[in-house]
């Protein structure tokens, strides 16, 4: 049970198991041969477990395993549906439960505006739902709680309306509306959700260097892997990451440096200015505000940023992102960042890589991660970006005059963007976080925890370079001498 420890729930770790068999089987050179296998090998015995029958549980591990080999290809968006684990949750819309009392106010007949509510002899409310258009205003007014949203977890998580319901009754993404930020992932309760993994790819890039020298793979961290693998050190989390066959670590931070040195800059030239690091956010723009496009910054995310900066200095070198991101698998195959970041895997596929090859990293000695600032390893969390912002402005010399608003999570976002389209929000800088406390929230982690804001602060004080401009300065000699 030590194991689950690592994980939130029991859902992340089946998922894990999935993903750590698929790489255990993938570094000994034989998943084509047991791919088949993988689910006997975690469903075990004749019994059922969680499911109505083994062969269903075999079924649904069958269809993850798929996932983590890289998904459906011909479905552009990295989150899909299993829909045989989709357990169709009992969804109708708002209904009127048993704690309905029969009051004589009637607030909610009131204020239907469609004339969906009736009241009974029993002066008790019922919902047409030929009439209703779920606008939830009767649950409003009603003194007893007693009218009640039945959504499924997938769909209250996502909070730009991209769940929807499909022919055989299982969950539907949208894919014009989703921007992968994988809030449905991480709520939904039978794992029927997930993102499509790149281990494999991963795997064979570290494999391939190793055989023929002709290039290095890099890792580049987030640095919110300092909040993460809380049962081992960070130093010894670097070390797992060098024994899977990476030539050289290298901070997201260095990158957040740069796109603050950057965007400080062109938020002086342009004077109003949208963050562009969280992909999740910047999709968001996109698609549900498009005459904002103009405001976001022209400026790499941290992740493309620094993997350019490595390219540009080691032509041969692959490039692996290492985070809590799931948007971050669709950001990398954008156009103008594939160039850039060969694979992207989360924390979670990380645990699994580690666990497949049978590396213990509490085993390991500690390697330093170094290289970025205080301001560029905040970004982890809500409100770095801004103050990275203020901190560039100030080294660059600018009197510039910051009014930043930092938005944590969607909702947030969607509010801030709303008053900036009507001229009213009063701020020059938007920071955009898709996930609610920033990328210390995102749908990869291990785990998520209110500690993690102070971790990451903690971590960003043991910087050696508190300045951004110590930060570049060294980048060159750091980043050329791997």
């Amino acid at each position: 049970m030590a194991v689950i420890k690592k994980f939130d729930t029991k859902v992340q770790y089946l998922k894990y198991k999935v993903l750590r068999e698929v790489a255990r089987a993938e570094f000994n050179g034989e998943l084509e041969s047991k791919i088949l296998d993988i689910p006997k090998t975690i469903i075990k015995g004749t019994e059922p477990t969680m499911r109505c029958c083994i062969y269903k549980e075999r079924a649904i591990v069958g269809e993850q395993v798929k996932l983590a080999i890289g998904g459906d290809k011909s479905n552009p968006n990295v989150i899909e549906v299993v829909s045989i684990a989709c357990d169709e949750c009992p969804m109708g819309g708002y209904e009127v439960t048993d704690l309905c009392r029969g009051c004589l106010a009637h607030r909610c007949e009131d204020v239907c505006p469609f004339g969906a509510i009736s009241i009974d002899a029993h002066h008790n409310a019922h919902i047409d739902k030929s009439k209703c258009v779920n606008c939830g205003k009767c649950a409003k007014v009603c003194p007893y709680s007693a009218i009640h949203n039945r959504k499924r977890p997938c769909e209250r998580a996502c909070k730009v309306g991209a769940i929807g319901t499909a022919e055989d009754g299982s969950a539907l993404i949208k894919n014009d509306k989703c921007i992968s930020c994988g809030a449905c992932v991480y709520q939904c309760p039978f794992g029927a959700i997930s993102d499509k993994s790149y281990i494999v790819d991963v795997i064979r890039l570290l494999k391939g260097s190793n055989d023929n020298q002709n290039y290095k793979v890099y890792a580049v961290v987030a640095p919110t892997i300092s909040s993460q693998f809380v049962y081992a050190k960070l130093g010894q989390v670097v070390s797992g990451i060098h024994d899977l066959g990476f030539a050289s670590v290298v901070e997201a931070a260095l990158g957040a440096d740069m796109v603050a040195d950057n965007e400080s800059k062109e938020l002086i030239e342009k004077g109003e200015l949208i963050s562009s690091c969280c992909p999740a956010f910047v999709s968001y723009v996109e698609k549900q505000f498009p005459a904002l496009k103009k405001y976001v910054s022209t400026q790499l995310s941290p992740m493309a940023f620094v993997s350019k900066f490595i390219k540009d200095n080691n032509p041969n070198a692959k490039v692996v992102f290492i985070g809590p991101c799931t948007a971050k698998k669709a950001e990398f195959m954008k156009e103008n960042v594939r160039p850039y970041v060969d694979a992207v895997i989360t924390f979670e596929e990380l645990q699994a890589m580690f666990d497949g090859k049978d590396i213990d990293i509490t085993t390991l000695p500690e390697t330093e991660l170094e290289g970025a600032s205080y301001y560029g390893r905040i970004f982890a969390r809500c409100g770095g970006l801004a103050d990275a912002i203020k901190q560039g402005l100030t080294e660059n010399g600018s009197n510039f005059e910051l009014k930043a608003v930092s938005s944590s999570g969607i909702e947030e976002c969607k509010l801030n963007l709303l008053k900036a389209s009507k001229g009213v929000l009063g701020a020059n800088f938007i920071e955009g976080m898709a996930c609610t406390g920033g990328c210390i929230g995102g749908a990869g982690c291990l785990t998520h925890s209110e500690r993690d804001k102070l971790v990451v602060d903690k971590f960003g004080k043991t910087s050696k370079d508190k300045l951004i401009k110590d930060a570049l300065f060294d980048a060159v000699e750091e980043v050329c001498d791997d």
